[in-house]
């Protein structure tokens, strides 16, 4: 069963995400900023996360280098899920390690499903 983290610090979408992937049978994880989502990362080896961009302590920007310079889970895919749409974040995040950048209004949770399981199967 793959191990998907969500970092999302709004209760609603993250429980929202949640339910939705644990039903298609993924083991989901989750954490409220990104101090405590590379805490997880490191600790749990999730096979992808789901990453948003504005939350407290750590924003997604920091996550995405601090994983990335991170041997042991520099690997990790991150797929960014943001409300920032604008193009320049969007290259920021990929710049900064994203492997892809979702924008949340643009993606359905079972559009989301799907590409979580393309990337795992690749």
């Amino acid at each position: 069963m793959a191990k998907i983290l969500i970092v999302e610090d709004e209760q609603f979408l993250l429980d929202m995400y949640k339910i939705k992937l644990e039903r298609e049978g993924f083991d989901v994880l989750t954490a409220f900023d990104g101090e405590e989502g590379l805490q997880i990362t490191r600790a749990e080896k999730p096979d992808l996360i789901l990453l948003d961009i504005v939350m407290p302590k750590m924003d997604g920007y920091r996550f995405l280098k601090e994983l990335r310079a991170d041997p042991a889970i520099k690997d990790t895919l991150v797929y960014v899920l943001s409300n920032l749409g604008q193009a320049a974040e969007i290259k920021k995040g990929l710049e900064d390690g994203a492997d892809a950048y979702l924008i949340k209004a643009n993606v359905t949770p079972g559009q989301l499903v799907e590409k979580i399981n393309k990337a795992l199967s690749s």
